[in-house]
């Protein structure tokens, strides 16, 4: 972790598997017992019970894990629901719950974390979008349009922060099936045995699922300063499927 080395990260989503890289590491997830456990496996890292679609708990979140480290360096938003519906299954109460939490949770984190980040001289926010905000499927209404919400909204970020002089770097991540609890709804459609996995595996070029690290990695290098002269671009982790 010398990549990021003193440097303080706060990450959403963090009980759902895939959130559990940083420094000094403050993680939040709704998932309160999860994110005890992921903050017991980081070590050294404070947990905060969080709602993303709450406006007062994000200024709260920031609050605290600046108060604790003295300053706020990098945010990971990996917080997350996925819906497996077409546009006509799709139920209004579902349609804005996905997009509350996928969309409306991550501009609420860059809103927050922003003045926090500037404070602290700058810094990355990493948004987790996924392929499926590039690439549209015929039973992802919903997350779809969340995910692509998520891709110009990091890019909007990104240009405001740019043209602000803040010093913050805002990026967004695409990942396909990762082996973390938000497959599970995926496997339910196409089975949850091996079969079910080897037929996910089989649409994607690389030949496998994706594992956590592959997308923490992906984060890892967007939260660094090797990536000081990126901002605005969106890094897919698909083992080659949006190429097809």
């Amino acid at each position: 972790m010398a990549r990021v080395e003193g440097k303080v990260a706060l990450v959403t989503g963090a009980a759902s598997g895939i959130g559990r890289e940083g420094a000094r590491v403050v993680l939040s997830d709704i998932d309160a017992d999860g994110g005890r456990a992921a903050a017991a496996e980081v070590g050294d890292a404070l947990f905060l019970e969080h709602d993303v679609t709450d406006a007062d708990a994000w200024q709260a979140a920031v609050e605290q894990a600046t108060a604790v480290h003295d300053g706020l360096h990098i945010l990971v938003q990996s917080a997350g629901v996925a819906l497996n519906a077409n546009v006509e299954d799709t139920s209004l109460d579902d349609w804005r719950r996905v997009h509350a939490v996928d969309l409306d949770g991550v501009f609420l984190g860059c809103r927050a974390a922003i003045p926090a980040l500037r404070a602290s001289g700058g810094g990355a926010i990493v948004n987790i979008s996924s392929v499926s905000g590039i690439v549209a499927g015929h039973n992802l209404a919903a997350y779809n349009s969340a995910k692509a919400g998520v891709r110009l909204l990091s890019k909007s970020v990104a240009l405001h922060c740019a043209r602000a002089r803040t010093g913050i770097r805002c990026n967004s991540v695409h990942p396909t099936f990762i082996d973390t609890p938000m497959l599970a709804p995926i496997l339910e459609r196409v089975g949850d045995d091996d079969r079910g996995r080897a037929k996910l595996a089989r649409q994607v070029p690389l030949g496998r699922i994706g594992a956590a690290d592959d997308v923490a990695y992906a984060v890892l290098y967007l939260a660094s300063d090797e990536a000081a002269f990126v901002t605005g671009a969106e890094l897919v982790v698909d083992g080659g499927l949006s190429a097809m």
